[in-house]
């Protein structure tokens, strides 16, 4: 083989690697319904979340609905020129509900992410070098979970202008904690392994044997906690919305709920409350499902005999 193509075929054996993973990933996920209904959710909703805004109709915050007299359409269930109903304020549901879905999305990816990625550091670092940098991140994380999320949160952002970025960023800083626990638990067993030991005797460094040989026997771990973050930060952003502490200049699914509450028409105005509160729960409970298919694999202390 010539050295031109060398890179070429290097880069096909790759991508047959990754196609290969993605079947096998689709084939065990197609085992357990629910947990393949909640990946095809999840496609949905991020679907919704990078294209629904452009999806909307109308814009959710400006357009208003009228009827053909020209008279604005208060509190209408679905109908033809709005098939989700609209607002105590004359607005479409449809448009802002498929608008509102980019920024849940966006919390909801980012605070997932940085909750895992931050909480696996951690849990890696303390549990690796144990002593006192263990000592001292332990208590860190201890104090975290000692201070209850909501009131600081909300306290936090009493003081601010709250937006996506921000909330996402607070999220974060407050749910890392029950990864880096779970991943510093498996990160002491593994450290004991014979092949981490011999790493060390052949004159690798603290920090190659802590990434090479110990992080990737932890990173399935670090995954399913990435994962149950995005549903918990998708749940928190809804929360803080609903409560009036979201982003005033955007539409989200939390918000929604807040406006229907806060004109009084919680129990009257179903097709206002039901596809916000529905779409996070679909999108909350699906991300659940997927994990707990993999959980039973990837956590070997509730794995059980096949």
């Amino acid at each position: 083989m010539s050295t031109e193509t060398r890179p070429e075929a290097e880069l096909k054996k790759r991508v047959e690697e990754i196609a290969e993973t993605l079947r096998d990933q689709f084939t065990f996920l197609r085992r357990d319904r629910l947990a393949f209904a909640g990946v095809v959710i999840v496609a949905a909703f991020v679907f919704l979340g990078l294209l629904g805004p452009a999806l909307a109709p109308h814009d959710p915050i400006e357009h208003t609905v009228r009827d053909d007299a020209g008279s604005m359409l208060r509190l209408s269930e679905p109908t033809g020129a709005a098939p989700f109903g609209t607002t105590a304020y004359g607005k479409d549901v449809l448009s802002q509900f498929l608008a509102g879905a980019q920024p849940t999305f966006i919390v909801g990816l980012f605070g997932g992410i940085g909750t895992g990625v931050l909480g696996f550091l951690v849990g890696l670092v303390s549990g690796y070098y144990g002593g006192w940098v263990d000592e001292v991140l332990m208590r860190l994380t201890d104090l975290t979970f000692s201070l209850p999320f909501t009131p600081m949160a909300l306290l936090l952002l009493t003081f601010v202008t709250p937006s996506v970025w921000l909330m996402t960023g607070i999220i974060v800083a407050f749910l890392w904690k029950m990864p880096a626990r779970v991943v510093r638990s498996e990160v002491l067993s593994v450290r004991e392994r014979t092949f981490v030991k011999s790493a060390r005797a052949s004159g690798a460094s603290d920090l190659r044997t802590m990434l090479y040989h110990v992080a990737p026997n932890v990173l399935p771990i670090g995954f399913l906690y990435t994962a149950y973050g995005i549903a918990w930060a998708i749940a928190a952003q809804a929360s803080l919305a609903f409560l009036g502490f979201g982003d005033p200049t955007v539409t989200s699914w939390g918000r929604m709920l807040r406006q229907v509450f806060e004109s009084g028409n919680m129990r009257v105005a179903w097709w206002w409350v039901l596809p916000p509160a529905l779409g996070i729960a679909a999108i909350t409970t699906s991300v659940f499902l997927i994990g707990r298919a993999y959980e039973e694999v990837i956590n070997p202390e509730i794995q059980t005999e096949q």
